[in-house]
């Protein structure tokens, strides 16, 4: 991860993945926004979205269930930062037993602290087939 992106959202980061991979609750509850949107890309390429109580509930039933702590493996791609919004792009695994996500991280620093305000998470790609998002330029032929 270069130098150049806030340490601050750096830092928040790494503490977001290791609380609530370990279902610290209540911490994890004070590092999302009351608005949070989860937004998750379902099997059948439908989005689903779900609100901080439900995403709380998903984490908290599984402590409850004496789960195992998740994995906290992840990698920063890329951030942007404006103001007092920022974008983290993140490869994040929670388990050896779950495929590889994709994360953005949609965060909002409110007063004076970085709290998550969205979350989506899709499959990580293929990248030996990915093709891209546009299709080849077709050269003109002259």
């Amino acid at each position: 991860m270069p130098q150049s992106h806030n340490p601050e959202i750096i830092a928040f980061i790494d503490v977001l993945a290791d609380t609530g991979s370990h279902y610290r609750m209540d911490e994890m509850e004070a590092l999302y926004a009351e608005d949070l949107g989860f937004l998750v890309l379902t099997p059948q390429g439908e989005i689903a979205r779900f609100s901080k109580s439900e995403m709380m509930a998903e984490f908290r039933s599984r402590r409850d269930a004496g789960e195992a702590p998740l994995s906290t493996e992840k990698r920063i791609l890329h951030i942007e930062e404006q103001g007092d919004e920022a974008t983290a792009i993140l490869f994040r695994r929670m388990s050896q037993n779950a495929d590889p996500a994709l994360y953005e991280l949609r965060l909002r620093r409110m007063n004076g602290k970085w709290l998550v305000a969205g979350e989506t998470v899709l499959p990580w790609p293929d990248l030996a087939n990915a093709k891209g998002f546009l299709p080849p330029r077709k050269v003109a032929q002259v």
